[in-house]
């Protein structure tokens, strides 16, 4: 655009000294005429003179003239472009090659030979672009070091109706037997599972890019007063400091177990993630881990190892922190976990492989191994169909979830007496889940998942602790779910569910769950 402001200065000073020079000629004409000429021949060559000036003159206008019309021409191309401003930064969004395609539009004047050619952009260009534009019509979060910060979360309003009893009426994990005389069923409502998120992005230091993340919601428990079932107080989800160079990364603070990095779809269960008593490891807890990638012309290989402090179901203090067994044994968990990743973006696919250790002390000369493996799996199909999940098996995995967790935890675990048997009985679950995506607004999910512990093994200690007797040795959850996002900004989703607890006696309990998710993210 700087070159055509160039050339239209540049005419428009030629036409004005010109035409300056003109007015100049007739004013000194008009007030000094030419004196007599001496001869007939002097007469005739200062006519001569005259005209060839005259046609001097008029060649240059013709050419001002045609410059001008032809920097008219150009102008005109650029106000229009100028005032399709807003139709090429939706282009923008777009890939390239698909923006501007098709015939040109013949009321628009042509531009000059060296404006036809548009530039070529390359597709790592047009993610810069698109980013850079999205950043701009945000309003920023500055810190107080002046590093940029990102503001997002969730405010998501659940209401259910349930039928049967349930351990937790905002996100049942498990299906509890029904007390005589009790209601058959209840409804609710809640906004406690909204989120709320800040990332910061630091300084890179010795080649690593620095950053930070937190998540916040409001399921840390209920207040006292007026309202409070509805309330809900601040909890402390996950909080990651990351620095990452090309192919390697340390990732340290509270977070989900890297050995289970999938998570069902369910807006009706964030708080706590899908099937978290039924087949899911998911408790986030403190770690350090280091992943190393090894990229080959196939897929995307991963070496994720770490080290873990993982709280305890059965060891809990309700009023202050006392050490787990876990941390008695004064090691922290070990966990290693080997994956390959596709590297094209149409046909996503990941499969892992993770080995778990996790030494426990109960005080004295008792001490319990716990071990365990995992497998998880993400596949496309066709660009609509996904597939996730995961599988595990162990024991004294009970502080990573996926199993019932024992009913009333005692305050002092020194009193559990039958917490290192519990320990040393084996676990087994996992869950699945099948996505279909119809488009960029819709998609459904079908999903269902089992975890328990060795029921034969648990009727052998449940005499020594009247607790055990509660104890579920299986659950089993299924759900299924729509999800139509309208707007980037906006999500919809109806979720029926169905849990089936099993007893150590007796038939097992079930619960249904009927409920309607509406968030709006920022």
């Amino acid at each position: 655009m700087m070159r055509p402001a160039k050339r239209f200065f540049r005419v428009i000073g030629r036409v004005l000294c010109i035409l300056l020079a003109g007015c100049a000629s007739a004013r000194a004409q008009a007030v000094s005429p030419l004196p007599a000429p001496a001869s007939q021949a002097d007469l005739d060559v200062e006519i001569r003179s005259l005209a060839e000036r005259l046609d001097q003159t008029q060649a240059d206008l013709a050419e001002s003239r045609a410059e001008v019309r032809q920097l008219r021409a150009l102008l005109d191309q650029v106000l229009q472009r100028m005032d399709g401003r807003g139709t090429t930064a939706v282009s923008f969004a777009e890939r390239p090659g698909q923006a501007g395609e098709g015939p040109a539009d013949s009321s628009h004047p042509a531009a000059p030979q060296e404006n036809q050619s548009a530039p070529q952009i390359a597709e790592d260009d047009w993610q810069v672009v698109n980013a850079r534009l999205e950043e701009q019509n945000q309003d920023k979060v500055e810190s107080r070091l002046k590093y940029r910060l990102k503001l997002s979360g969730i405010v998501l309003f659940n209401a259910f109706g349930v039928s049967g009893q349930v351990d937790n009426l905002d996100v049942p994990t498990t299906a509890i037997p029904r007390p005589p005389d009790t209601s058959s069923g209840s409804v609710g409502a809640s906004l406690r599972q909204s989120i709320l998120g800040i990332s910061g992005f630091g300084p890179t230091i010795l080649g690593a890019r620095t950053s930070g993340d937190v998540q916040m919601d409001f399921f840390g428990g209920l207040p006292y007063g007026y309202g409070a079932q509805t309330s809900g107080l601040v909890r402390l989800r996950t909080a990651r400091i990351r620095f990452d160079w090309t192919n390697t990364s340390v990732i340290a603070g509270l977070d989900a177990p890297f050995f289970s990095p999938n998570t069902p779809t369910s807006y009706l269960s964030v708080a706590v993630p899908g099937f978290a008593s039924a087949g899911h490891l998911w408790t986030w807890t403190p770690t350090i881990r280091v992943e190393q990638r090894f990229d080959t012309s196939l897929s995307r290989f991963k070496v994720e190892a770490g080290v873990m402090d993982p709280t305890s179901y059965y060891s809990t203090s309700r009023s202050q922190r006392m050490p787990t067994p876990g941390e008695s044994s004064r090691q922290p968990t070990y966990a290693l976990r080997i994956s390959a990743n596709g590297r094209d973006d149409d046909r996503l696919y990941s499969f892992g492989l993770s080995g778990i250790y996790t030494p426990q002390s109960y005080g004295g000369e008792t001490t319990v191994s716990g071990w365990g493996g995992t497998a998880d799996w993400k596949i496309w199909f066709f660009k609509h169909l996904e597939l996730r999940g995961e599988i595990f098996g162990g024991k004294g995995l009970d502080g990573f979830g996926g199993v019932p967790d024992p009913v009333v935890p005692p305050d002092d675990y020194t009193y559990y007496l039958v917490a290192p048997d519990l320990a040393r009985i084996t676990m087994i679950g996992g869950w699945s889940q099948l996505k279909v995506r119809v488009n960029s607004r819709s998609e459904f999910n079908f999903a269902a998942g089992t975890g328990g512990r060795n029921a034969g093994d648990l009727r052998m200690i449940a005499p020594l602790d009247p607790a055990l007797g509660l104890l579920s040795p299986r659950n089993d959850m299924l759900f299924f779910n729509y999800v139509f996002r309208p707007r980037s900004d906006l999500v919809f989703s109806p979720e029926f569910r169905r849990l089936r607890t099993y007893q150590l006696s007796g038939a097992p309990a079930i619960a249904n769950q009927f409920g309607l998710s509406a968030g709006f993210l920022f």
